[in-house]
């Protein structure tokens, strides 16, 4: 289940309104704005609806993982394929030793 501070982060890192995240979620805008500022937390469904909105336009939300809870965007299919072929560009792995 995500907070409300990542709810506002992924909406700013996917860069959608509280208006649009309402009608993408079917959730009332008030409610996101109040989940958001953390005055109230809404019904899990409701929090679930607003979860898969975001990641439908491309936020990943990260669990705690020891570093603590997160959000970032997912990497396009050009991104992946980028990140991959520089994973190989270090060449011959040797000793670094000047004598």
């Amino acid at each position: 289940m995500i907070t409300g501070p990542q709810c506002r982060a992924a909406r700013a890192l996917v860069e959608v309104s509280r208006a649009k995240l309402a009608l993408r979620s079917h959730v009332d805008e008030s409610i996101v704005e109040k989940f958001e500022r953390m005055i109230d937390s809404p019904e899990p469904d409701v929090i679930a609806a607003l979860a898969e909105a975001l990641q439908d336009l491309g936020a990943v939300f990260i669990e705690e993982n020891g570093g603590g809870i997160g959000v970032r965007l997912k990497f396009n299919s050009s991104d992946a394929k980028r990140i991959a072929r520089l994973e190989g560009e270090g060449g011959i792995v040797a000793n670094d030793r000047v004598p």
